[in-house]
């Protein structure tokens, strides 16, 4: 894994009134423990999938308490594990990344929504949102409203978030409805403390199995005709029970203010955004350093349900309240003027209208809504210095941008996120560059994973990203109109992922004439390098930790998979063999085979390589023994300075500098530090028949006496061929 967690797990085993010191998400996780959970599981990607890489670290003190751990295939089967609660009192909690992965989980959670649960059920959801957000721009929010589901947006301070879980649990029993529980990436990160209580150990777990299944009750299936009465129950008996509950607990949370509950203005915010608020409140000088507000606030830590009776009574007598919430549809701002509106009360809400109607909500943003909030309901607060502020930051902004134009003579030109240096999938997009340059230009289905950095600059390749592992379903509707076959790139984590059924069977199902490349790198690594079922074993991984391991000699679980489903061809290539992966990709998208044609590109990632290899070489360096690392470079006396290396290549190692001769205008590309010593760049000249400026290096430490002997002959004709 991409984090290791074993002094964290210590933490997990804290009791009743030691104090907690950490980071958010870790105390997620000790707050479940403390909830007294049964099973946990999951699927990786973003902060939130720190829970479950905690839970399987601390497998030894799992297995104590009798807590099951499993890590998910995907979202939705992390989802169905929750169908344990429906029947039984236990208490469970899955683990994904935001809305992308509530998409996948959608079916499952309409499901379990319908029923209802006996147990707590919590998925804890990382609503990565915002221009920071690597997912598309949507909420998980609108999953609460339409399948009744509880939804819990903590205030992000370790005590409160704490807190909600244990009442989450609590929440979900009370009103029998499964509970959202999102949380914002500084939320996961946010760090501070909290007096602990005991971990309970779940009554009902692997070390005390049910005796008896339950007995069969229809009622309990999401299955017609039982399905309408469970929805008449969702709005007659759940949603009232969750907002007595929610009152009677105090779960969201009145922030007086100096001025008084009853003054004349007041703020509702979303819990997760609290800080950003606070923060804002200090600009305008209506909050201190240790976030004391001047105006009222209600943090509404569980955003769905709302309970009608706390916002009119928080409204009441004010005339005006500004309502702050991300994103678009603006569900909360709507659902507040409905219930004043049944209430006949009066008071103005301030929401959209003042801010920005997409996007995350930053201090900045927020700070000019709030000044346009208070120049009009609260004209005696001077808000000259917040307005100045933010005036100042604009300036400043404008200011550096100008320094920079004046110091360049031109903008900065645009650095978009890459593969890492030395990463095995580069090489394949160059090979797909050279095939186009025969076949043609080949449409691309692209998919989730690292591979999809190749839809930038200088590959540009990938006409749609639709899910992970749905490159291949998502080009069925195109290929059939296309004269010429077109491409699906999907890695080996979205394989198991999701795109083995909805894109092989499919594909082999309809007899579909596509091609398929799959990333096979031995790990899900754009979430963090976790296992999967493909991924090499330790055995293999130690044979050779020089070398870049061979994924089909150790485990054929993809192959002969494909091989099972009747797949009839099939190549696999190395991803460094450049040029045999040029002529692997010409011949699927030329062979008269009709059907689908799966080429295997093979290389382990480079991320995982470099941690195996760097303790094994410091362990030789340590010894004395000899070690030698590969490096590459340019002959900048050859290079022409055509660059058509950096065009096919993108290595961040491989760039530019000024050219030595001073007849020449063209800078002479060049390898910098950071090399890893993959060979990409003379792979491409091969392949591509480039300029033969690249030359291939070897830095050797601790040399045998033999290789001394050699360099003392070859040092005195090195120095006479410069001297010549």
């Amino acid at each position: 894994m991409e984090v290791s967690f074993s002094k964290e797990v210590q933490s997990l085993r804290l009791g009743r009134g030691e104090t907690f010191h950490g980071e958010g998400i870790l105390a997620i996780t000790k707050a479940l423990l403390q909830s007294g959970v049964a099973y946990v599981g999951g699927y990786q990607g973003a902060p939130v999938s720190h829970l479950l890489d905690v839970m399987v670290q601390a497998e030894p003190y799992m297995r104590e308490l009798g807590v099951h751990v499993q890590a998910c295939a995907n979202e939705a089967s992390a989802a169905a594990m929750l169908g344990a609660s429906i029947h039984y009192p236990l208490r469970g909690a899955v683990t994904w990344k935001s809305i992308v992965g509530t998409n996948v989980a959608a079916d499952a959670l309409s499901n379990l929504s319908s029923p209802g649960v006996t147990g707590g059920a919590l998925i804890v959801v990382g609503e990565d949102y915002g221009e920071g957000a690597s997912v598309i721009q949507e909420r998980t929010h609108a999953y609460a409203l339409k399948s009744s589901m509880l939804m819990l947006d903590p205030r992000p301070e370790l005590g409160n978030m704490v807190r909600m879980v244990e009442a989450g649990f609590a929440l979900s029993e009370a009103s029998n409805m499964p509970a959202l529980l999102e949380l914002r990436i500084r939320a996961c990160h946010v760090r501070g403390s909290f007096v602990c209580k005991d971990n309970v150990a779940p009554a009902v777990s692997t070390t005390s199995p049910l005796t008896e299944p339950a007995p069969f009750d229809y009622a309990r299936l999401a299955h017609p005709p039982v399905t309408f009465g469970q929805e008449k129950r969702k709005v007659e008996e759940r949603i009232p029970a969750a907002q007595r509950f929610i009152a009677a607990h105090g779960l969201n949370e009145i922030f007086e203010g100096r001025l008084g509950a009853n003054s004349e203005v007041g703020l509702i915010v979303q819990g997760g955004l609290h800080n950003v608020l606070v923060r804002s409140l200090q600009q305008l000088g209506l909050a201190d350093a240790f976030g004391a507000s001047e105006l009222a606030i209600l943090a509404l830590n569980v955003t769905f349900p709302l309970v009608p009776e706390q916002l009119s009574s928080f409204c009441a007598g004010k005339r005006a309240v500004f309502v702050i919430e991300e994103g678009q549809p603006d569900y909360i701002e709507r659902d507040i003027l409905a219930t004043l509106h049944r209430q006949d009360l009066h008071t103005r809400i301030h929401g959209k209208d003042l801010m920005p109607a997409t996007g995350e909500v930053t201090v900045e943003g927020l700070s000019a809504g709030l000044a346009a909030f208070v120049e009009g309901h609260l004209p005696q607060h001077a808000t000259h210095a917040a307005r100045g502020w933010l005036a100042a930051n604009t300036q400043r902004r404008a200011a550096v941008a100008q320094q920079i134009a004046h110091a360049l003579d031109a903008p900065l030109p645009t650095r978009p996120p890459t593969f890492c240096v030395g990463c095995p999938e580069r090489p394949v997009f160059a090979a797909l560059k050279l095939a186009q340059q025969r076949v043609g230009p080949v449409h691309v289905a692209a998919d989730i994973g690292c591979h999809a950095f190749a839809t930038f600059e200088p590959f540009s390749s990938g006409h749609s990203i639709l899910g992970y592992g749905m490159s291949l379903a998502s080009s069925a509707g195109v290929a059939p109109m296309m004269n010429r076959r077109v491409l699906s790139v999907m890695g080996d984590g979205g394989f198991w992922h999701n795109g083995l059924l909805t894109g092989v069977q499919s594909a082999l199902f309809n007899g579909d004439d596509s091609v398929l490349l799959i990333m096979k790198n031995g790990y899900t690594s754009a979430t963090g390098t976790q296992d999967i079922i493909s991924t090499p074993d330790d055995e293999a991984k130690a044979r050779a930790p020089d070398k870049q391991q061979s994924l089909v000699d150790r485990n054929t679980t993809i192959e002969s998979t494909l091989t099972g489903l009747g797949l009839q061809w099939m190549r696999t290539v190395h991803t460094y063999r450049v040029d045999q992966m040029r002529k692997t990709l010409e011949e699927a998208f030329t062979t008269p085979f009709r059907g689908l044609k799966v080429i295997i590109a093979e290389g382990e990632c480079q991320l995982e390589r470099q941690r195996r290899m760097k303790p094994w070489l410091a362990k030789l360096l340590k010894t004395g023994q000899r070690v030698a690392r590969v490096r590459y470079g340019v002959d900048q006396d050859v290079c022409n300075g055509d660059h058509a290396c950096i065009r096919l290549s993108g290595c961040p190692t491989l760039t530019l500098k000024d050219n030595p001769d001073p007849l020449k205008l063209d800078p002479v590309a060049t390898v910098i530090e950071g090399c890893v010593g993959c060979g990409l760049c003379g792979e491409n000249a091969h392949a591509a028949t480039l300029c033969p400026s690249f030359y291939r290096g070897e830095v050797i430490t601790n040399p045998k006496l033999a290789e001394r002997f050699v360099e003392v002959l070859r040092a005195p004709v090195r120095r006479w061929l410069q001297l010549a």
